[in-house]
């Protein structure tokens, strides 16, 4: 008789920590057994000569979700969720977007009616937050965040989102008191907006000046200023997406200093450059997005953020507007002017794949380094640890089993999100996962999908540890309730 559901044979498992050949048991959706010679399962999975990871957690992704500007990401939580298994990833965490004027709590219900009955593996919500009233700052934010939405997320930059500085202050103070973690996309808006202006008045109008008009000093200014707004109300934060080196040696000055500071990173900031957005024609619409890439020498400084602990997390920032789409990166016409196109580009499913690649393969990441950056980091930080993030007894058995020699060339017609290009094509990537399991059923083998619309099931966020401030006031003043200890 079968002790166990399944049994992952012959591999060598590795965490954020450790790394040990063990075989793996699970049960009930859960691993609990690691041991050297495991009885009989069920199942039984032989993964000799393979590594047996943490299933990644791409904590910032855009699913089904309206942008600001009217466009619709091409991908639902069916197409999104399949997308990111067969690339390793077993845990989603897109954001429920608020634009101004909406509740909350109608817009959290929304993103479940939009999940229900399509995603394949198990999810959270961030939030978006855009318009901080007094009714969903004093009600509803407090209400959600008691209910596991536990990280929220704010704009310094575009029109429809972005919250002044007083505004900014009276989220981070919430968040102080409810315990929750914020996270901020830092871009200076008044400067992106004075910038495009004059290029567009000088008809310098095509995708390769979005980078020109999202200057690396107006995403320098916007970190240190968050930055600053973070230490007076002695909050931690999170730093979304972080392209270069001007905000990078802000964020790792703060950290220096002794401040709950931590920043995130994506592929297209390692891969990608401006001279991406100078494609013949509308193609380097393709590449666009906020902050842009910058140039070659550039991505050293990113690589080094990454190895030296400035960054905690690296995500996908899948933001899917398909390019031949009057809803997508066309929703303006053939050759729109850089202000008129959809900012985003997709990467959930070779978000792990190229940074194993590039990463592990190279040798500039250790092997736990990769797996606390795709997977453990991102659930300690938001309140999922160690339910996921990490091959433990008790763990929910999320297990990617990657064949760290397979080789692959990406392309559009190999991946299976719901875009019409890949930012990626033609890139030669060594390392990809073969299996993928998610609560310990096979989502993703050999190339075949095997799970089942509906089967991805929500996950209330606890408070995460990492938004606990340090409690040191600035000069004796409690941003919270204003008293004052000279």
């Amino acid at each position: 008789m079968a002790e166990y559901d399944l049994v992952i044979r012959g591999g060598t498992v590795v965490t954020a920590a450790d790394k040990t050949a063990c075989d793996v048991g699970v049960k009930d959706g859960k691993v609990v057994a690691l041991a050297d010679k495991l009885g009989p399962g069920a199942e039984e999975i032989d993964a000799t000569g393979k590594l047996v990871l943490p299933g990644g957690i791409d904590s910032h992704c855009h699913i089904d979700q309206p942008s600001s500007m009217g466009a619709t990401t091409a991908d639902d939580f069916h197409s999104g969720t399949v997308s990111a298994a067969c690339g390793g990833t077993t845990c989603i965490i897109p954001f429920a977007a608020q634009h101004r004027g909406q509740s909350l709590r109608a817009v959290v219900q929304d993103y479940h009616s939009r999940a229900e009955g399509k995603a394949v593996l198990d999810y959270a919500f961030h939030l978006i937050i855009s318009d901080p009233t007094e009714q969903v700052l004093g009600q509803e934010l407090p209400a959600l965040i008691k209910a596991g939405y536990t990280s929220f997320k704010i704009y310094m930059t575009y029109d429809a989102l972005k919250l002044d500085d007083r505004q900014v202050l009276d989220v981070l103070a919430t968040a102080r008191r409810e315990g929750a973690m914020v996270m901020v996309h830092a871009e200076n808006h008044d400067v992106i907006s004075w910038l495009s202006d004059r290029l567009h008045e000088a008809g310098h109008v095509a995708p390769k000046f979005h980078a020109v008009a999202h200057a690396a000093a107006a995403e320098r200014e916007a970190t240190h200023r968050a930055i600053t707004m973070s230490e007076i109300v002695d909050v931690p934060l999170l730093i979304v997406h972080v392209s270069g080196k001007e905000a990078i040696d802000h964020i790792r000055t703060a950290q220096a200093r002794g401040l709950r500071l931590y920043a995130e990173t994506c592929p297209q900031y390692l891969f990608l450059t401006a001279d991406d957005l100078d494609k013949p024609g509308f193609e380097g619409a393709k590449m666009m997005c906020s902050p842009p890439p910058r140039d070659a020498a550039n991505q050293e400084f990113v690589w080094n953020g990454l190895t030296t602990g400035v960054f905690e997390v690296f995500s996908s920032d899948h933001a899917p507007y398909r390019f031949d789409d009057p809803e997508g990166k066309k929703m303006h016409g053939e050759n729109a002017p850089f202000k008129k196109v959809a900012n985003g580009v997709p990467g959930l499913e070779i978000r792990m794949p190229m940074l194993f690649s590039e990463g592990v393969r190279t040798g500039r990441l250790d092997i736990h380094d990769f797996v606390a950056l795709c997977s453990t980091n991102a659930a300690k930080l938001y309140g999922l640890y160690p339910q996921k993030g990490t091959i433990a007894v008790g763990a929910d058995a999320d297990i990617a089993i990657w064949d760290p020699d397979k080789e692959v060339t990406v392309s559009v017609d190999m991946l299976h999100d719901n875009m019409d290009y890949t930012p990626y094509e033609g890139r030669r990537v060594t390392g990809w996962p073969v299996i993928t399991l998610s609560r310990g059923e096979v989502v993703w083998r050999d190339g075949k999908v095997t799970a089942e619309p509906g089967r991805g099931r929500f996950l209330p966020c606890a408070l995460p540890d990492a938004a606990k401030p340090l409690g040191r006031p600035v000069h004796g003043f409690q941003p919270v309730t204003g008293d004052y200890t000279p």
